[in-house]
């Protein structure tokens, strides 16, 4: 299947660009794609060659399997001390829609996980603006007690990083004493796109790039294992999005300690920056290939399917997908609340099957190390 997709795309090279033919013979060869390359790709390669080249990547990382866990979210508050102009999901302290759970909530919604076979809980929300370093050990620890044979998957860079703030303490000090409460991994949220004119455009008071990706990194340096996200489709330029994934790839040489990239589409529902619209499918796809083609050390491209939705899904695996996240059981409101086709988002284990069959592959169960189960 790999040989096959190989000799179509060297067929097809030669009705391309020569940015876009000279690009895609290097990574035939093996070969490092630069910046230029992947700005290339991302604005000029047809359709057919990226998912052509994309699918020889992943064959070759993942063969036909195609990856998913039971999993399950705790969304402890939407409340936030930053306001992102993309955001549909932060609430003001007593407005309506708004939430904050307590410790007794949050036990019970991950006992009821773990009593249902669930291997990972992903707690994740707003940077909640009283909240310091003791307030999210307290929350690992109480998840810990009830399940203590559950991957804990907690708090993104943003979140983490305004509680150590608050505190006055640094990374790894802060890290540490999530490690021994009990956190297991981080999500990859936060990280939005890396350029500060974007940040400052979209998200001008949460940390910058730099501080999201030295968060990341001491959290590796510790032995930790996270997963990296891109939000695109805003503001944004073709050449911001590969320097995001450049700066995602430098560290990753350094450390190896991401398990994926997430591409997460921006969604127009909810925010000030709706006016703006959203990017069609077919960009989607392209940054789905071009990632999978750019960040030659990450393991595994994840489609987020509750931002994807489940009709989308199966072409996310012709363009370099190779995981596609988990079963959720409506535990999230982050993409619904910004207008996702999936407002309750669910997906059966018959289901991931069923549709990873149809598009031509084989459904792995794994654990969030991506072992197989």
């Amino acid at each position: 299947m790999r040989e096959q997709k190989a000799a179509l795309l060297r067929g097809r090279l030669k009705a391309e660009s020569p940015g876009v033919q000279e690009a895609l013979a290097r990574v035939l060869c093996g070969q490092r794609l630069r910046e230029a390359d992947g700005v290339v790709l991302l604005e000029e390669a047809g359709l057919g060659v990226l998912s052509l080249a994309s699918t020889w990547v992943r064959l070759g990382r993942s063969g036909v399997k195609a990856f998913y866990n039971r999993n399950r979210h705790i969304e402890p508050t939407n409340v936030c001390c930053y306001q992102c102009r993309f955001c549909a999901y932060r609430g003001d302290e007593g407005a309506v829609g708004s939430w904050k759970l307590d410790l007794a909530e949050i036990r019970r919604q991950a006992e009821e996980a773990a009593g249902v076979g669930v291997r990972e809980i992903h707690i994740t929300g707003g940077a909640y603006p009283g909240w310091g370093v003791s307030d999210l050990v307290q929350i690992v620890r109480a998840v810990r007690e009830v399940a203590p044979g559950v991957h804990i998957k907690a708090f993104s860079a943003v979140e983490l990083i305004a509680a150590f703030r608050r505190d006055g303490v640094g990374n790894r000090e802060g890290l540490m004493r999530l490690q021994e409460a009990g956190l297991s991994s981080i999500p990859g949220g936060g990280a939005e796109i890396f350029a500060e004119r974007v940040r400052k455009e979209i998200c001008p008071e949460k940390c910058t790039g730099a501080e999201w990706l030295e968060l990341h990194r001491a959290w590796h340096e510790l032995g930790g294992r996270s997963n990296a996200t891109m939000l695109f489709g805003h503001v944004e330029s073709g050449a911001e999005r590969v320097d995001h994934l450049e700066r995602l790839r430098r560290l990753q040489d350094a450390t190896r300690g991401f398990n994926s990239f997430i591409p997460l589409k921006y969604r127009a529902g909810g925010n000030a920056m709706g006016i703006r619209g959203e990017v069609p499918l077919v960009d989607v796809l392209r940054t789905y290939a071009v990632s999978a083609l750019y960040l030659d050390n990450f393991p595994h491209i994840k489609a987020y399917w509750p931002m994807l939705g489940k009709e989308n899904l199966e072409l996310s695996l012709a363009f370099g997908a190779d995981d596609l996240d988990g079963t959720i059981d409506d535990t999230t409101r982050i993409y619904s609340l910004a207008g996702a086709e999936e407002q309750r988002p669910r997906m059966g284990v018959e289901e991931f099957r069923t549709l990873v069959r149809r598009a031509g592959y084989v459904a792995v169960e794994r654990d969030s190390e991506y072992n197989e189960v």
